[in-house]
């Protein structure tokens, strides 16, 4: 059974930092390409940033571009997002996702001061 836990949401004031984690289990991590994503109060899924298997190539949406950071570590079955120069528009619920198959239960981060 796939399962995906994610974990280090929280609340922090604007200029701040978090990092979230997921932990996988139930598939051979290592193979998969891995993605964040999130969705605002209100608001539909948006994609955040995306990692191949290999950990070597990356992307970001253009909105968290230079401020979040994608890394895995396949000996641990974790991906991770370092959140930096947090704003108040990130807020949202953000999902690791196997994309286009699976998704985690979601870890809450609010950006407010």
């Amino acid at each position: 059974e796939v399962q995906l836990v994610e974990s280090g949401g929280g609340l922090v004031q604007p200029g701040g930092s978090l990092r979230l984690s997921c932990a996988a289990s139930g598939f051979t991590f290592s193979r998969d390409a891995m993605s964040w994503v999130r969705q605002a109060p209100g608001k539909g899924l948006e994609w955040v940033s995306a990692i191949k298997s290999g950990g070597t190539g990356t992307n970001s949406a253009d909105a968290v571009k230079g401020r979040f950071n994608i890394s895995r570590d396949n000996a641990k079955n974790t991906l991770y997002l370092q959140m930096n120069n947090l704003k108040p528009e990130d807020t949202a619920v953000y999902y690791c996702a196997i994309p286009a198959a699976y998704w985690g239960q979601g870890t809450q981060v609010t950006v407010s001061s």
